[in-house]
């Protein structure tokens, strides 16, 4: 891979910080957590912050089998090395985190997502960045401990549709494909069209060929997008110690099983959650997540669907698979592995097959999370402590110097574009459009009619008081006319913010909800994910808003 020069070495970006409730984006719920509004304080387990690490330290209990997770952990990554699949980017690192899993004293910092091609949006990559930042301030901050960040592949989720497209440079990369069964086990050799393309808006300057390589390796090299997904992502975290796991295992299911029998057959989950979902509606959240009566499916090669229980038998649903509960139990026993859990049950699995004590979610994540810890309660499961990812807003070069000629800042840049301009009129324009001065006098005025009115005949007080109102209704309405013929005035200035807007806010959206990191990797190479893990503070819960 090609070197850093010394001058870009030298490059850094200038970061801002504001407070998330300021951006206009982030639920309440999300807020009230991070403001530890007492409320809520009973659905989670210890408080975000480094005391409550140290809390969770005094009773932790891993359950996890270390020396079966690193056995997984080794073959995935090496297994299948002399197969002829390419090596991997920084394997010795990742071997020893690996090996270091087996340690009592280590333990993971866990974030999950879908395996959206190319990465999919910037927050699939914020979440990664904030689990490696957190580990390395943790370690700080216990250096008798060891701590491993790492990405959970949602292998089993079987929505193609979330995944089979990015956002890059204003065009959507579309892997035109029919696709059914879990998106792990789907071979991406179909992916020729849409990987062309990516690399064409890549096009041929700085880091372009760099990643245009990674991508080409993952995506042609292995015949799982598991595999391949791993390979890309390794490529890009390896270095910083990041371990993936894909939990499509047998084993790793068979020390779940247990817990899979117990919950299919008394639906405890369901239960709980349910009780715990009316619990926190009546606090006015808003549920992201309603359980089943049983939250498994049922997993095949081009097959992921429900089970239910019906007519005294488990069935699949569009299928004819049915099983007698004896029959069920069996199942379960010989092939754990066709088990696959929902959004419900994933959260429990990954912390009795992990050693983890934190889980590094999006707001959404962090709000459904807070639905399920009296399931983990029931099944004797620590409740790992949720930490809201890392937000960013990355301001390209061109744009920033733009919002600098404008004199305005970035935080001002989430306010919508009709706040903006009547803010930059009034305080740019050579005349005083405000009338907050004339409407005092106004209200001078109005005190002495009231008075005399009152004198004369003290029912006619309201009326005069209903004159005030209809001319302060009359005085805003003409201060809004004057604020809209300023802005025809500055109308080639004003359009600037339109571009602005557009620019760092695609489709009134923020940024990393819908753009891929592919061009900023093109300018930056692997320093833009330096300067991420720089300026990323994972307990501070700030908006970053980073500028070239």
């Amino acid at each position: 891979m090609r070197q850093a020069s010394i001058s870009e070495i030298q490059r850094h970006m200038d970061a801002a910080c504001i407070d998330y409730k300021d951006t206009g984006y982030f639920s309440q719920t999300v807020i009230d957590y991070l403001e530890n509004v007492p409320e809520l304080r009973s659905f989670y387990g210890e408080r975000p912050t480094l005391e409550g690490f140290a809390k969770l330290f005094e009773h932790k209990k891993v359950i996890a089998n270390r020396d079966l997770l690193a056995e997984v952990l080794l073959e995935q990554y090496f297994g299948k090395a002399e197969n002829g699949e390419p090596q991997l980017e920084a394997a010795d690192t990742i071997r020893k985190r690996i090996e270091l899993l087996k340690d009592k004293d280590t333990y993971t910092v866990t974030t999950g997502h879908q395996l959206n091609i190319f990465t999919g949006p910037l927050y699939f990559i914020y979440k990664i960045v904030t689990a490696i930042k957190l580990c390395r301030q943790l370690k700080e901050a216990h250096p008798d401990k060891t701590f491993v960040p790492v990405y959970w592949m949602a292998s089993e989720d079987h929505d193609f549709a979330e995944i089979n497209y990015t956002n890059i440079g204003g065009k959507k990369v579309h892997w035109w494909y029919e696709a059914s069964g879990a998106t792990g086990r789907i071979n991406p050799d179909t992916m020729r069209q849409a990987l062309n393309q990516y690399k064409g808006v890549l096009g041929i300057d700085g880091h372009s060929s760099e990643l245009g390589e990674m991508v080409e390796t993952a995506y042609t090299k292995f015949d799982k997008l598991a595999d391949a997904t791993r390979y890309l992502v390794n490529a890009l975290f390896g270095r910083y110690g990041l371990v993936i796991i894909d939990a499509d295992d047998h084993r790793l299911k068979e020390s779940f099983a247990p817990i899979i029998e117990q919950d299919i057959i008394e639906q405890n989950s369901f239960k709980n959650i349910t009780a715990v979902n009316g619990q926190l509606q009546k606090l006015g959240v808003h549920i992201q997540v309603n359980p089943r009566e049983i939250n498994f499916f049922y997993l095949k090669d081009n097959l992921r669907e429900r089970i239910v229980f019906e007519n005294d038998r488990y069935s699949v649903v569009n299928t004819d698979i049915s099983f007698s509960e004896a029959e069920l139990k069996q199942e379960i026993k010989t092939a754990p592995e066709r088990f696959s859990p929902n959004v419900v049950m994933r959260p429990l699995y990954q912390e009795c097959i992990l050693p983890n004590i934190a889980y590094v979610g999006g707001g959404a994540e962090v709000v459904y999370w807070l639905e399920l810890k009296s399931n983990f309660d029931f099944y004797k499961v620590d409740f790992p402590i949720l930490i809201l990812r890392n937000s960013g807003l990355v301001i390209r070069k061109e744009t920033a110097a733009k919002i600098k000629s404008m004199e305005l800042t970035p935080a001002e840049m989430f306010k919508s574009a009709d706040e903006i301009k009547n803010n930059w009129i009034k305080k740019h324009s050579n005349h005083d459009l405000a009338l907050t001065d004339e409407w005092r006098e106004f209200e001078r005025t109005f005190e002495k009619i009231k008075l005399r009115a009152h004198k004369i005949d003290p029912t006619l007080e309201p009326s005069a008081g209903a004159v005030q109102a209809r001319l302060k209704h009359a005085i805003d309405n003409l201060e809004k006319k004057l604020v809209k013929a300023e802005k025809r005035n500055y109308n080639t200035r004003l359009e600037q913010i339109e571009h602005i807007k557009a620019d760092i806010f695609p489709n009134n959206s923020l940024q990393e909800r819908s753009e891929n990191f592919g061009l900023s990797y093109v300018k930056w190479g692997q320093l833009f994910i330096d300067e991420l893990i720089r300026n990323f503070e994972p307990l501070d819960f700030k908006f970053t808003v980073l500028t070239e």
